[in-house]
């Protein structure tokens, strides 16, 4: 049975190792967030650098999901001291299970203060796509989709939760997900 793969991104407000108190306080937010998250049902792996350090993302050695990688419109740092992003890459049992993790428990009350964290870039914060049971996506896998979803809008290799597919490619548009705020490409039909 094929698994959600779900790729995040955003862009920060400063720099994950700045000492300020709102990057303090969305730091440890993410650590608990991770530990709530890891025991959601449906939740299977997220990547992980084999060693782990504040904002040391690119260049880490991240195993089998394969090199750290931006979008191309990221043009902030990229060392250990300027890096200035959020990212996630993450694999669920199913498209039920993800949403109610994001939209549930201690990633909701996250999700309720994105805006003092990160900037508002125009571009999509999350993509989705299914991947053959024991495959791992690559970040550069989520980086491709990510791209793809702003340039050209949802389609089943590349969706978002309010504009999602089954493993099949039949539209499968979930009503209620989330604040419409939570909207991250226009409401129109899949372009090509």
């Amino acid at each position: 049975m094929p698994h959600l793969a779900l790729y995040t991104f955003g862009v920060l407000k400063s720099p994950l190792a700045d000492p300020a108190r709102l990057t303090q306080e969305f730091y440890e937010s993410g650590e608990a967030v991770y530990r709530e998250i890891g025991q959601h049902p449906g939740y299977i792996a997220h990547a992980e650098p084999a060693e782990h350090s504040r904002g040391a993302l690119f260049g880490s050695d991240w195993g089998a999901w394969g090199e750290f990688a931006v979008p191309a419109w990221y043009g902030k740092g990229r060392t250990a001291e300027t890096t200035a992003l959020a990212a996630t890459l993450s694999l669920w049992t199913d498209l039920g299970s993800a949403i109610d993790a994001v939209y549930t428990g201690l990633h909701r009350v996250a999700l309720n203060r994105r805006h003092d964290w990160f900037e508002r870039t125009g571009h999509p914060s999350h993509v989705s796509w299914w991947v053959a049971d024991g495959a791992i996506p690559t970040w550069q896998d989520g980086v491709t989709r990510l791209e793809h979803l702003h340039d050209h809008g949802y389609a089943p290799h590349a969706f978002t939760f309010h504009h999602s597919f089954d493993p099949a490619g039949t539209p499968a548009r979930l009503k209620g997900i989330g604040p419409k705020g939570d909207m991250s490409v226009p409401d129109s039909p899949p372009r090509g």
